[in-house]
């Protein structure tokens, strides 16, 4: 490719079958198609062929940072992994922050494809351009804490200074669907299963050593201009301003509190929209508090570090310190990521307000190398299960809110050596489909839903259903307008316009996957900022509307891809009691009676989209340059094409 600035133009590509590794560039093209980061992955798994078994060793596991990554670029330390899901069977993406992505960029890298699977336990070193596969097998079997201690050891650096690694932990060893690969800093790649796809491929960890070279902009003025502007909206933002706005002092469960106000809290199971409703729905019951796990009570209480990403002024990540006693012996824990996401799914949706419990299962997922949201879902949905007697023959199942059992379930799901821990580690579609249990299922394509009611927050909603990797907060974050009024307040009450509305954040985060950057910047940069750090760093001239054309590009491509494996419109749903039909819940409190309008939704999405029945015609394809291959066979105005038998 041309010397387009912000890019190595190198990209490794291991067989871990051979264990052989060559080296290629970068395709000009799809560099200025698909941006990088996300786009490029997705764009590397497409390629690959949509018809691979996700455990199997022709699947693609590709991380990928992006053009911004690594530079001075604000919140530019993000790194993205692409592959096809286990826990889907859809085509993923999932990212985490810290330093891994900046340092494979300083290594000279763009990005690592692995393909194949390794006879024995492996992992990848990377280095001035080079990457070794070694041994692991001292290291197989390990929680990710205690093989980050021995790969700092063995490597001669340190974390946080010249050295990073992405380590699976057992869940991904032992094909648990929702493993998450994690990096020193107890961040995660936490959603669709790529610690499982990692896991299958028998490669521990990757590990990266280099020292500290940013990328320059090739057009200096440019990208100065937009980077002063992004700082000045990130300064002045009540949402990101440092140590002022809401994500700086409180993390990302500072939605805690404000969404139990607005009874958009999915709780018990997502029966109830707030903690409060099920409160005042049977007081007999053993009562929580959502107050108790918010991020004000963990900032007052066991806050005791505030560590941050490459290039971020916010630090959103909160660090706690709790003693805890287990089983007669007092445990200290000191663990990063006491998220909303995790608090939620381990907290008010399982029916636990402890808040020091929560802390110690957060710090658990992530040594044993499991999604927090996906396994405090699972467990809830056991507990709705066992309250059902769907669980009778396993034994006693798992009673609301004990927390003991919670945290010895994340341990059962992640070595599965208990047959309720086996179970869950399936996820919920596959143990929906073996326990009659779909009216229990939070999942929408084989993922559960994040900490936003969709009764509540309409827009979340038609995100839940439409997102390309099951359902997910960060495929369009529309509580950015419905919650925060960024860009602009919206009635989260409202269906009409969110279509529209989920449209447009999923462009935008396509875009911002794809830089990569993470997406909390949107609480205060725009397109302006977006088009001129791009810009400035590639050399490029891009305009607003074309880069907005790129993020429609990548979530068409994304489509497409899962067209390909057989999704359709009606795979594009919501769990049945969040809907109008002989499931549905209505909400309480604030959202008394409320469910959600998806189908009139739909309808407005698709017309955004110019789908047709979740399905993307050829003439989309065309109009947004994607080569079509196959094609899906459908036209406008067209149905979907018949499945074949």
């Amino acid at each position: 490719m041309s010397n387009l600035g912000g890019f190595n133009d190198r990209v490794a590509r291991i067989d871990l079958t051979s264990g052989d590794v060559g080296y290629e560039g970068i395709d000009e093209e799809d560099a200025r198609k698909y941006i990088g980061g996300r786009g490029l992955g997705v764009k590397y798994v497409f390629d690959q062929g949509p018809d691979v078994d996700p455990e199997g060793p022709e699947n693609l596991l590709a991380f990928m940072n992006g053009p911004l990554t690594g530079t001075q670029a604000p919140m530019s330390g993000r790194i993205a992994v692409c592959t096809k899901s286990p826990l889907t069977g859809t085509v993923t993406d999932s990212h985490q922050g810290g330093w891994s992505g900046a340092r494979l960029k300083w290594s000279g890298f763009d990005g690592l494809l692995f393909e194949g699977q390794a006879d024995e336990p492996v992992y990848a070193f990377v280095e001035d351009g080079e990457v070794e596969i070694r041994d692991a097998s001292e290291l197989w079997g390990l929680g990710v804490h205690d093989a980050m201690d021995a790969i700092e050891e063995s490597h001669g650096g340190q974390f946080g200074k010249n050295l990073s690694a992405m380590a699976i932990g057992p869940g991904g060893e032992n094909g648990t669907k929702y493993a998450c690969i994690m990096n020193e800093d107890d961040r995660a790649s936490g959603r669709g299963g790529t610690g499982c796809v990692m896991g299958s491929k028998n490669l521990k960890a990757v590990v990266i050593k280099s020292g500290t070279k940013m990328p320059k902009p090739e057009k200096p003025e440019t990208f100065t201009e937009g980077y002063q502007q992004a700082m000045q909206l990130i300064r002045e933002s009540d949402v990101t301003g440092p140590n002022e706005g809401g994500l700086s002092l409180y993390g990302t469960n500072v939605l805690m509190n404000l969404t139990e106000e607005m009874d958009g809290l999915p709780t018990r199971n997502g029966k109830y929209t707030s903690a409060h409703s099920e409160a005042e729905d049977d007081p007999s019951d053993p009562n929580i508090d959502a107050e108790k796990v918010s991020g004000e009570n963990v900032r007052e209480n066991i806050l005791v570090d505030e560590p941050t990403c490459h290039s971020c002024p916010v630090a959103c990540k909160k660090e706690v310190e709790v003693t805890y006693e287990r089983k007669g012996e007092e445990l200290n824990v000191r663990g990063e990521s006491y998220e909303y996401e995790s608090a939620y799914a381990l907290g008010p949706n399982s029916m636990n307000d402890d808040r020091d419990s929560i802390a110690v299962m957060i710090n658990m997922c992530n040594d044993l190398g499991i999604d927090t949201i996906e396994a405090g879902n699972m467990i809830a949905m056991a507990m709705e299960m066992t309250e059902q007697g769907k669980l009778d023959d396993l034994g006693d199942g798992v009673e609301w809110g004990d927390t003991e059992h919670m945290l010895d379930l994340l341990e059962e799901i992640a070595h599965h050596d208990s047959d309720l821990g086996e179970l869950l580690a399936k996820g919920a579609r596959r143990v929906a489909e073996e326990r009659d249990a779909h009216d229990n299922s939070l999942a929408v394509k084989g993922q559960t839903i994040a900490a936003y009611d969709p009764r509540a927050m309409k827009g979340m909603g038609i995100g839940y259903a439409t997102s390309n990797r099951g359902a997910c907060h960060l495929r369009g974050y529309t509580p950015s307008a419905e919650i925060l009024g960024i860009p602009e307040k919206v009635d989260p009450s409202e269906w009409e316009g969110k279509g529209e509305l989920c449209a447009l954040f999923q462009d935008l985060h396509a875009i911002s996957d794809s830089f990569d950057i993470c997406k909390f910047n949107a609480f205060a940069e725009g397109i302006d900022e977006y088009v001129a750090q791009y810009n400035g760093m590639t050399g490029r001239d891009v305009t607003e509307d074309e880069l907005m054309a790129a993020g429609d590009r990548i979530y068409t491509l994304e489509r497409y891809y899962n067209n390909l494996v057989g999704f359709d419109g009606d795979d594009d749903s919501l769990p049945g009691r969040f809907v109008e039909g002989e499931e549905a819940i209505p909400g309480q409190g604030a959202a008394d009676g409320e469910l959600c309008e998806l189908e009139e939704m739909k309808a407005e999405y698709y017309e955004r989209r110019g789908w047709v029945d979740g399905v993307v015609p050829d003439e989309r394809l065309e109009e947004l340059e994607i080569d079509i291959g196959p094609g899906t066979g459908v036209s406008r105005g067209d149905s979907p094409a018949p499945a074949d038998d």
